[in-house]
């Protein structure tokens, strides 16, 4: 029996998040467990006139690559990877992992060297985005790893996602549409600002966003969404800042973390599990220890922390900075391999005030 309910999420990605139309070249990848998913995208995409293509990608086939290939092979980079880049319009990525840790025992300074190889493509796939000649969004599949990390059963999971993404609402798009109009209000406002202070639980942090571009994140690029971010000035980092949740990157969970910035490096990073592979990620290249990202969390519908920073990012009452890679489109110049988001809880104890005025507390605009 199918589930209607990814035909529904389908056709939110394809008219609302990617907006696809004819003749646009649509990549859509995915794993095989994501198949339902990714036939209901490919089906409405056509229907839409537009020509998708279909990457399926076999998990055991990445970790054989990097405990395997040679330094040659991890520096490699395939033509056919960068006329991708630079042919298509559009790109749905499905997240649907069979096993989200199938990569923790691979060797980190592997995963660097072959993200670095890769940096210029990156840098290339978010040029084209902030010229508006490639339009890309990320989602979830509900899987049996993604549950499990979740401490959820599969059904429960299910319901989580699809409730997330306003799926069990009659007219998805048009809430979607009413969190954009609603965020639009406070991007404006943070928009006249020019420096932020954060302040929470071992959290002292200075920032400066003048003259950056706010955005606005209503379910586009992410889906499901809701934040609001920009890139701060890259040198304007001061103070230091405790995130509140584990996070996961490459298969490898780092928890606990501490770092303190200088004249916006990082120069002092603690975390009580995964210290080893935080430190290896920070000395990347030169801008990983920089910070690309700093946003507000806006969903108030998502509570639970999930281990999937798709979800955790969003969480209504809580900021995040990524370190390594910004967004063009926000002014930021920091270019790195890598992007990495990390979260910090400010609903119980936090404050942020802008221009020294609080507009922030305890998880909760005031403006």
């Amino acid at each position: 029996m199918k589930d209607i309910r990814l035909k529904k999420l389908a056709q939110i990605l394809i008219d609302y998040s990617l907006q696809i139309k004819p003749n646009d070249i649509l990549m859509i990848n995915g794993s095989p467990l994501a198949t339902p998913l990714i036939k209901e995208a490919y089906k409405a995409a056509l229907q839409r006139g537009a020509h998708p293509h279909i990457r399926l990608g076999i998990p055991d086939l990445v970790e054989y690559f990097y405990k395997k290939a040679s330094d040659k092979q991890l520096s490699y980079v395939s033509p056919l990877s960068e006329f991708e880049t630079k042919t298509i319009t559009a790109q749905l990525s499905i997240i649907s992992q069979e096993n989200t840790r199938n990569l923790t025992n691979v060797n980190p300074k592997k995963q660097a060297k072959c993200s670095r190889a890769h940096q210029h493509l990156q840098q290339l796939f978010l040029k084209r985005a902030a010229e508006k000649k490639l339009r890309w969004c990320i989602t979830q599949y509900p899987t049996n790893a993604a549950a499990q990390d979740a401490n959820m059963s599969i059904e429960d999971y299910e319901e989580f996602v699809f409730k997330a993404a306003f799926v069990h609402k009659k007219n998805p798009i048009k809430q979607w549409k009413q969190m954009h109009t609603k965020q639009e209000s406070l991007r404006k406002i943070l928009q006249t600002k020019k420096n932020i202070h954060i302040l929470g639980k071992d959290t002292d942090l200075h920032l400066s966003v003048a003259g950056r571009t706010w955005i606005n994140c209503a379910g586009k690029e992410n889906f499901p969404d809701g934040e609001i971010f920009t890139g701060p000035i890259e040198t304007s980092l001061n103070g230091s800042i405790h995130y509140s949740f584990p996070v996961n990157y490459g298969g490898h969970e780092v928890d606990d973390i501490t770092l303190t910035f200088k004249n916006g490096k990082v120069t002092k990073a603690h975390a009580s599990q995964g210290k080893e592979f935080l430190i290896t990620m920070l000395n990347m290249d030169k801008g990983a220890k920089y910070v690309g990202e700093f946003a507000f969390g806006t969903n108030y519908g998502i509570t639970k922390y999930t281990k999937n920073t798709l979800f955790d990012e969003k969480i209504g009452g809580t900021i995040h900075l990524a370190l390594g890679n910004g967004y063009p489109e926000t002014g930021s110049t920091n270019a790195s391999s890598l992007h990495w988001d990390m979260m910090c809880d400010l609903r119980k104890q936090g404050e942020v005030y802008a221009d020294e005025e609080l507009i922030f507390k305890n998880g909760k605009f005031l403006i």
